[in-house]
């Protein structure tokens, strides 16, 4: 459970763009209630400062982009069957720097640019994704929020988002900065 201080109302209030009346109206409590707490004037209720903070908290969520508006709906994969030269050439044909290896509905592995110079340098040109592929990235639901897939992102070269168990779209470093552009 999240630590709220009652001095916070009035600048998370403003960076909601809210006026007293509306964060009052939203919250369901008094404007004047929103008044006296921000001028310090009045200790509320547990359960009214806890609807106007439950307020807060929902506006945040609902402003913060979600997977879903980051990924690529695009996903181009391989199967862990298909040969190392011919993954090349649709990293080339696609202009992408890796890419999920996909069995059935799973995820089973991924395959950089990186790992796959590694493995022509090593002369396996014609050997199986199976032998090369690194584990798989980490998964995330549609509605995992922005914070979370930039975190993993950190670690990771790409974030896989799922929807009813299926892939339904990845995220790179690219997809977020240039959302976050836009």
């Amino acid at each position: 459970m999240a630590v709220y201080d009652l001095h916070e109302i009035k600048h998370l209030r403003k960076k909601n763009g809210l006026s007293q009346s509306e964060l009052a109206k939203l919250a369901n409590v008094s404007q004047s209630l929103i008044a006296k707490i921000e001028a310090k004037r009045i200790d509320p209720t547990f359960s009214k400062a806890m609807k106007i903070f439950d307020t807060l908290h929902n506006l945040n969520n609902k402003k913060e982009l979600k997977a879903e508006q980051l990924m690529n709906k695009k996903i181009v994969s391989l199967k862990p069957t298909d040969v190392i030269k011919d993954a090349v050439k649709k990293m080339k044909q696609y202009d992408i720097s890796q890419m999920p290896v996909i069995k059935g509905d799973n995820v089973v592995g991924i395959v950089s640019e990186g790992i796959l110079l590694d493995a022509l340098m090593d002369n396996k040109a014609n050997e199986d994704i199976a032998h090369i592929m690194k584990d798989a990235p980490p998964i995330v639901a549609k509605d995992a929020n922005a914070g979370v897939v930039s975190q993993l992102l950190r670690h990771y070269p790409v974030v896989i988002v799922s929807a009813k168990g299926k892939v339904a779209g990845l995220i790179t470093k690219a997809d977020v900065l240039e959302r976050m552009v836009k």
